[in-house]
This record gives C-alpha cells, sequence and structure tokens, in this order.
C-alpha cells in the first residue's frame, strides 16, 4: 500500500476517536503490524469488524483500507492461493467503485491479484497477470508509489511465463526509471531482479541484483531479512558456494512460520542435502510433509506439486523408498489443478523411477521379529520413517504390526496411507464390528486426519451403538460442528462408551455455552477424572455459578476453600488476566484471584473497553507461563492465567486524566486519597512520557491514567475530588472527557491540553 495513504490514515483515526470511536481507531493503526508481524489471529478477527463497521458508518476507503490488510495478511507471508481468488477478485472490483477508485491505494488492488494469482499457479496464471498489471502500468509513471509494487510483479510474472532474460532487462529498466524520478528501488523488487537473473543462468549477476538491494527498504519490513536470507543461499548453492549457502539460510525454526518461503527454502535445502552441515532427517521430511498439507488446504496447487517433488528427491537421499513412492504420487494427484504442468510429468516419472530401483535400508531383524524390535527401539533415537519401510511387509496381515505400522506412517503425515491398510483389515474383512476398541480408535484417528469423513460415517455404521456414537462424536468435535457432537456424545454417554464420550459432551456443551450441563456431566463421574477433567468442570461450573460442584472439584485436587456454601469470594493472591483488547491483541490486567476459578479486576481500563476495575472473571486456571526456576523470581512472579468469560460486572466507570506528573509529596497523597475513596487507578504513562511548559516550552516529566469509580460514583463527585486532590500542584492536571460529561469548566481543561500539549 503507497505511501499517501498514511496522512488519511491519521487523520482518520481522529476523527473517529474524536466521534468517540477510540477502539476503532487505535485498532485501525494497527492493522499492517498485525499483517506484518504475523498477528494473524488478531488480524482475521479486527479487520473484517473494522470493515463492517466502515460500511455502516459510510466510510467506503475505510472499509477498502481493511479489506486490503486483511487480504495481504493472507496472501503475503501465508501464501494463499485459491482459497482467496474470490475475494482478490472481489477487492479488485471495489476499488473500482466511483467512491472508491481515487483513493490513494486503489491500486494495490491489482497487485493483490496479482500476487493471489502467483501463489495458486504462477505459471498457470502467468498471461492473465502480464496482461492485468501491464495496462496499469501503462498508466503509472515511476513517481506514482504504486509503481514499484506493480513492477515487481509484472517481473515476477515474467519469470513465470518463461522469460527470464526479458524479466531481469525490465527490472533494470524499471530500477533505473526510478533512479531518474528522485525515487529508489525497493527490496522486493531487487530481491525479484535477482531471482530473474539466477533463472536466466547469471547465478553471479543474480549474487550482485541481491546484494545491491540489500540497502533498500521492503514494502514487508518484518520479512526482509530471512526472505533475503533463503534467496541468498539459494544463489550461493547454485554457485556451488556450499558453505556461504549455508551460513545465509535461515533455520527452520526461522522459516516455519512463513509458507511464502518454504518452496524455495527446501528447493535450497535439497541442494545443500549432500553437504556435512545440512543433515537430511525424518524431521525434515515430516516438516515438509506438513507443508505440502498446508498449501493443499490453501489452494497453493504449484507450490504444493514441487514440495512434493522436492520431498521427494530428499527421501530418496535417506533411503525413505516407500515415502518417495507416495510424494511421487502426491505430485501427480495435483496436476489436474494446474494450469501449466509443462516437464513436470517427466520429473514426477523420474523420482518414480528413482523409487522403484532404489531399496529399502537393510532392516534390524528377520520378518517376524520386527514387531518385537519396534517396541524395543529407542522412542528418541528410533527412525520412525525406516520402520515404517520394516513393517510394510507385516502390515494388514499382523494386527500388532498394522497398528505400529499406520500409526507410525500418520505421524509422518500419511494418514491416508495408514486409513487404507487398517480399513482393509478391519472393514472390508467385516470383523470392524467385533474390532478392539484401541483398533477402532487408531482407524478413526487416521481418518480425521486424512480427511474422509464420508469413509468415517460408513465405517461408525458399522460399529456397535456406544462405538458407533464416539467415533461419530470425535469426527463432529474436529470439525468443530458443536450441536452434532453434543448430540453424538450424548447417545454414546447413554449407551455406555465412558469417559472419552463423557469429555467430548463436556467439550461441546461448554462451547455451546451449557456450562452447567458441561460441569455436571463430569461431575457424574467426579471419582474417574484425573485433575485435569477437575479443572474444566471447575471452570465450567465457576461460569455456571454452581458453587457446590466447585467445591467439590476443589476438594478432589486438595485445594483448601474456606466458606462452605454460597459464592466463593476469598483472597487468594495476584494474578494476571489475559483479556482481549479492542485491537485484536490481548491485555494482561492485574487481579486478585477469589477463587479456583475467578479474580476480580484491580486496573482500571480505558473506555470502549469490555471489563474495567470491579468485573469478576472465570479463568482458566492453567499456567500461561511456567513458574521461575530462581527463588528470588519466583517471589516476583504473578501468575498469568486467560480469561474465559465475565461472570459478575463491577460497574465501575473510568476516567481518564493527564497532565505533567507533579511532585514525589503530592503524588503519594493523590494516590492515598484514591486508596481511601477505594477507586482503583493506575497510571499507564511510563517514564519517556513528556509534556511541554507552557511558558517556556521544556519537555516536563508526564503522567496519564485512568481512575475507576463504583456505580454509586457519581461524574461530579469525580470531578469535584480530583479538583480538590490536585489545586495545590505546581502544574494543573486535565480531566477534559469527564468536565465535558458534565459541563464543567470544559473551556479550563481544554486549554491545559493545548498549552502542555498532551
Amino acid at each position: 500500500m503507497d505511501v499517501d495513504i498514511w496522512a488519511w490514515v491519521g487523520d482518520t483515526q481522529q476523527q473517529l476517536s474524536e466521534a468517540g470511536n477510540v477502539g476503532l481507531a487505535m485498532a485501525l493503526g494497527d492493522l499492517p503490524a498485525q499483517a506484518y508481524e504475523g498477528r494473524y489471529p488478531q488480524l482475521d478477527v479486527m479487520a473484517p469488524a473494522i470493515a463492517q463497521q466502515a460500511e455502516a458508518l459510510e466510510l467506503p476507503w475505510l472499509e477498502f483500507y481493511a479489506r486490503y490488510w486483511h487480504l495481504i495478511g493472507r496472501i503475503g507471508d501465508r501464501a494463499q492461493g485459491a482459497v482467496a481468488l474470490d475475494d482478490a477478485q472481489q477487492l479488485m472490483e471495489f476499488a473500482q467503485r466511483e467512491d472508491v477508485r481515487e483513493c490513494p491505494a486503489a491500486p494495490a488492488a491489482i497487485e493483490a491479484m496479482a500476487i493471489t494469482w502467483a501463489n495458486a499457479d504462477g505459471p498457470g496464471h502467468a498471461a492473465e497477470r502480464l496482461e492485468l498489471l501491464g495496462a496499469h502500468i501503462e498508466a503509472l509513471t515511476p513517481e506514482k508509489p504504486a509503481f514499484t509494487g506493480l513492477v515487481t510483479q509484472y517481473v515476477a510474472a515474467l519469470i513465470d511465463a518463461g522469460r527470464p532474460g526479458e524479466a531481469a532487462t525490465y527490472a533494470e529498466s524499471a530500477v533505473e526509471r526510478l533512479r531518474v524520478a528522485g525515487r529508489e528501488s525497493s527490496w522486493e523488487l531487487g530481491a525479484e531482479s535477482a531471482r530473474a537473473l539466477l533463472a536466466s543462468g547469471r547465478a553471479e549477476d543474480a549474487l550482485q541484483a541481491l546484494q545491491a538491494a540489500a540497502g533498500f527498504d521492503a514494502d514487508d519490513p518484518v520479512a526482509k531479512e530471512h526472505r533475503d536470507g533463503v534467496r541468498r543461499a539459494l544463489i550461493l548453492a547454485t554457485l556451488d558456494r556450499i558453505a556461504e549457502a549455508v551460513d545465509a539460510l535461515p533455520d527452520l525454526d526461522v522459516v516455519g512460520e512463513h509458507p511464502r518461503v518454504f518452496v524455495e527454502w527446501s528447493q535450497t535445502v535439497s541442494m545443500l542435502a549432500g553437504s556435512a552441515q545440512i543433515t537430511n532427517t525424518w524431521q525434515l521430511g515430516r516438516v515438509l510433509r506438513q507443508w505440502i498439507d498446508y498449501f493443499s488446504m490453501m489452494g497453493g496447487y504449484r507450490a504444493r506439486v514441487e514440495l512434493a517433488l522436492v520431498a521427494g528427491e530428499l527421501a530418496i537421499g535417506r533411503q525413505g523408498v516407500w515415502q518417495a513412492g507416495l510424494l511421487a504420487d502426491l505430485a501427480e494427484s495435483g496436476l489436474p489443478e494446474l494450469r501449466d504442468t509443462e516437464g513436470l510429468a517427466e520429473r514426477i516419472a523420474a523420482l518414480r523411477a528413482t523409487a522403484e530401483a532404489s531399496s529399502e535400508p537393510e532392516a534390524p531383524g528377520p520378518l517376524e521379529e520386527r514387531v518385537g524390535l519396534f517396541d524395543a527401539a529407542d522412542g528418541f533415537n528410533a527412525d520412525p520413517e525406516k520402520w515404517v519401510g520394516w513393517l510394510a511387509p507385516l502390515s494388514g496381515r499382523d494386527l500388532e504390526a498394522t497398528r505400529r505400522h499406520t500409526t507410525t506412517a500418520g505421524f509422518l503425515g500419511y494418514p491416508a496411507t495408514g486409513a487404507d491398510i487398517y480399513w482393509k483389515m478391519l472393514v472390508d474383512s467385516g470383523d470392524i464390528a467385533t474390532a478392539e476398541a484401541d483398533d477402532v480408535a487408531y482407524l478413526t484417528t487416521l481418518l480425521i486426519e486424512a480427511r474422509q469423513d464420508e469413509r468415517l460415517e460408513q465405517m461408525a455404521a458399522m460399529l456397535p451403538h456406544d462405538a458407533q456414537y464416539l467415533a461419530l462424536a470425535r469426527l463432529h468435535s474436529a470439525r468443530e460442528r458443536w450441536p452434532e457432537t453434543l448430540e453424538a456424545a450424548e447417545h454414546a454417554v447413554a449407551a455406555g462408551a465412558g469417559l472419552e464420550a463423557r469429555r467430548l459432551l463436556s467439550g461441546a456443551a461448554q462451547q455451546l455455552d451449557q456450562n452447567a450441563r458441561a460441569a455436571g456431566v463430569l461431575h457424574e463421574v467426579l471419582d474417574e477424572l484425573v485433575d485435569e477433567d477437575v479443572w474444566r468442570m471447575i471452570v465450567m461450573a465457576t461460569a455456571a455459578e454452581d458453587w457446590e460442584t466447585v467445591r467439590k472439584g476443589a476438594a478432589k485436587i486438595g485445594m483448601p476453600i474456606k466458606s462452605t456454601e454460597g459464592p466463593i469470594e476469598e483472597e487468594m493472591g495476584l494474578i494476571r488476566v489475559i483479556l482481549p483488547a479492542p485491537d485484536g491483541g490481548q491485555r494482561q490486567v492485574l487481579s486478585i484471584r477469589t477463587g479456583p476459578a475467578t479474580a476480580r479486576l484491580a486496573l482500571p481500563q480505558p473506555r470502549g473497553m469490555e471489563y474495567n476495575a470491579g468485573d469478576l472473571v472465570v479463568f482458566d486456571p492453567q499456567l500461561l507461563e511456567p513458574v521461575p526456576d530462581d527463588p528470588e523470581e519466583q517471589q516476583n512472579f504473578v501468575p498469568p492465567f486467560a480469561a474465559v468469560s465475565i461472570l459478575r460486572p463491577g460497574g465501575y466507570t473510568s476516567y481518564f486524566f493527564d497532565g505533567a506528573a507533579p511532585s514525589e509529596e503530592d503524588w503519594a497523597e493523590f494516590t492515598e486519597v484514591m486508596a481511601e475513596r477505594g477507586w482503583p487507578m493506575w497510571v499507564y504513562s511510563d517514564e519517556n512520557y513528556t509534556v511541554s511548559h507552557p511558558s517556556s516550552g521544556e519537555r516536563l516529566p508526564g503522567v496519564f491514567g485512568w481512575v475507576a469509580v463504583p456505580p454509586d460514583v457519581s461524574p461530579n463527585e469525580v470531578d469535584a475530588l480530583l479538583d480538590d486532590a490536585t489545586e495545590r500542584w505546581v502544574h494543573p492536571l486535565a480531566w477534559l472527557d469527564l468536565a465535558r460529561e458534565i459541563d464543567v469548566e470544559v473551556e479550563r481543561h481544554e486549554r491545559i491540553v493545548k498549552e502542555y500539549g498532551l
């Protein structure tokens, strides 16, 4: 999105704040950071909410802004393809509306459309990308901020069209046009120029181009370092400068959260796998299999096939013959989704031929002893990939071997393979109705992981009543179909399916906000519950205010409760309660624990929040951070817990204050007055916050925060107390919002705000 838009963003934030939409204003400025920093859960909630509010407020530029950043968060680092095509098309059409097309950022919709096509099938959509981008680039001059992004995508489309030499020339021309116009290239354009040169067989020139781009600003600054490292490593590997390539290549724990670089990183690793520094392990194979599944779900059709081929070559390198064959099949199954398959059939055939000509590593013992050898193997050092190959001759014939073989294959990312074997052995044979519960559970898990829902339902129909509904409940729960989970689990519990069925029933009831029912179904078998189940029961019983069940649960886990009936209201120390913030992030609120799963918020919150000091909240008693090992750190450790719900609002109202900080003596007196009244007060400013002296302009230490008052305190009482408590201060404190609310001395507070630059 081009820079012209940011001035508009700032103005819009100010207008929204002045109109009372503080939460919306706060969230608006954070959307780009959410997209770039990978805070996708926030982005996926906040961006649609902002777009919806913008539509209601008839602010089409704001709606475009929110929809754009949401899309970029999906098609940028997350590299979503076909699943985002409709949204990209709709955004492009929205940008052409009469009331949107003049928005400085409108051309960004064209860039987003091109990126989405590239993510789905770059070569297959190359012609469409070139046509779309070319038409809009012709209408732009290099002075326009949108120029660089569109040109970068044009270079990428030329490479995917099989014209890398033309792409390199075009990129060099664009960089020169930008220079003449007094503008600098982006890192992305420089990196794409390097990719074009590499594809042209000019690896040395590609390295120089990438080095020249290192000083350029990136459109996505957060991703620049790891993207640069991956591309640099690929070029160096091509130049056979192996040690340098290994040093440049980001580690798996760095790139693992960035799907945009999965394919290029994997290709580089494949080139370096023969070196002593890069270890080709089963763990790598498992990760690549997960990445393949990711692109299957996201409609990254080209990436899925490319990764399958790379993973297959790496599997051959570590004698994972069975895996290489399955990966060849997987790559072939992806060809119908591609619009351009040139050269792929030949690569798949070559991989399959190599796999067929290869042999599995030597087994550790004779066939009849392999189950025992598997069980005796070191669980930490054993190679599950090899064991899948060694157990394969027995799988489908010997039940014990089948259990180990299929579940291990599922662990490595091949649940469908395991499900096929188990299915033939248990279902096709007709033995499923009398199969052991563990075997039904194994097959159910494999079918769920393979997303073979219809097959699972077919199997369930052959099972006894209790096992049938337990399997269906597990399926519905995995797909988050809570009403269906509840119904199936009820049948399973009634048929005597046991504790697992009760857990599924309880979880579904909780999701449907039926907390009393959720707690009750566990309470009925309290003696059978493990501690984790008991804590879940306590949370749900607390939300339902079933204090008798809470007390029984607390007794079960050995937590003393002083009172014997009614609500539990005790002081059990300070905790941090983690609650959602208006910008989609989180807030940590210091609170007083009052029960096994309740706490009262102790800090005042800004206006517009859905919670405030005095609210009683239900929290999940599972620690979000481990207790420090150091005894000194333990003394200062305040345990954090995730909030579940607001049990009872306290009805407190917050008022904002701002101004120059008083002397330590005055501040101590001020806080004492608030404490005597029982009004929670908290300073949100830090030592870096300063205000301007109205006469000299020198910077003075500042202070701002919120004070919260109970529902029986009127705004006029708050104003009077603040006035009395601060009247002797050298510099006045302002509480403009409160003054406006009660229409008392508004001009004085406005003057303080202006004079001190608050």
